[in-house]
């Protein structure tokens, strides 16, 4: 999966860089290992080769490349696959594997979703790993020392992760005062551990190029996927995996929250500045 992703990822790449008379831009290295990582491990690696195209032919060089692209390269790849094959990406029978190591079943998303009172795996196996899902996001001690890595090295902001998990935890709550079902009565904190939540706000949320780049309109841009992403995996059953949609949603609103951010701070400063020449 990761060969097929970056032969085909940097083939194009070269290819744009040749025509536009410029470098190979380094962001395809992270995306190239990324895109592997939240699809499933048995995904058809033809699929595969046409994610990646479309991920970076549509969602990133028509705009102009690397630094111009208002949508995470790896999300629309995954959206790609979502929308264009659900069979083979949603469903309880996706990560069933008939050999090898793996482990069989449906994911805990796919079981709560069919109406489960609880997830078959446990919290322990959710946090070391042993449950069902995508390449990465099944290993929440990985994904933790993922996080600590960006976050020393200040490739990520603690702020945007920070708020997913408020927004989700918010919208977990929420959903637990209701009670209407099993799904809605689960512990908040499971959604951290099911699924791709924690990938998500750890890798894919936390883009500089396609989040919120003030600071306030980075707590409202996460806390909007958490709350968004929780909203969707519970209300509506089609979309198991809330944390893709939430996360491109969001990417298309994070100019607009930066925006009225900014806004907002120069009518304040006027306002200041006018008192203080009234005085």
């Amino acid at each position: 999966m990761i060969l097929v992703s970056y032969i085909v990822g940097l083939g194009i790449e070269c290819i744009f860089a040749q025509v536009r008379k410029h470098e190979v831009s380094e962001g395809y290295f992270v995306t190239g290992m990324l895109i592997p990582l939240i699809c499933p491990p048995d995904v058809p690696l033809w699929q595969l080769a046409l994610a990646v195209a479309f991920a970076v032919i549509i969602g990133k060089e028509v705009f102009g490349g690397t630094g111009y692209n208002f949508l995470n390269p790896a999300l629309v790849a995954r959206a790609f696959l979502f929308f264009s094959y659900p069979i083979q990406m949603s469903g309880d029978t996706v990560w069933i594997a008939a050999q090898g190591d793996a482990i069989s079943g449906a994911t805990p998303l796919g079981e709560m979703i069919a109406g489960a009172a609880q997830p078959s795996a446990s919290v322990l196996d959710m946090i070391i790993g042993f449950m069902p899902g995508s390449v990465g996001e099944t290993s929440v001690i990985a994904i933790l020392i993922g996080a600590l890595i960006l976050l020393v090295t200040g490739v990520a902001s603690w702020r945007i992760m920070l708020s997913i998990f408020v927004g989700g935890a918010a919208m977990g709550l929420i959903f637990n005062a209701v009670g209407a079902n099993e799904y809605m009565s689960m512990p908040f904190y499971y959604h951290f551990l099911m699924g791709g939540f924690m990938f998500g706000a750890v890798f894919m949320a936390t883009d500089p190029v396609t989040a919120a780049h003030t600071n306030t309109g980075k707590y409202i841009y996460g806390f909007l996927i958490g709350v968004m992403a929780v909203l969707i995996r519970v209300v509506n059953p089609a979309y198991p995996e809330g944390m893709m949609l939430a996360i491109l949603l969001l990417n298309v609103f994070a100019p607009l929250i930066d925006y009225y951010v900014v806004d907002a701070n120069i009518r304040k400063r006027a306002k200041r500045a006018k008192l203080v020449s009234n005085k």
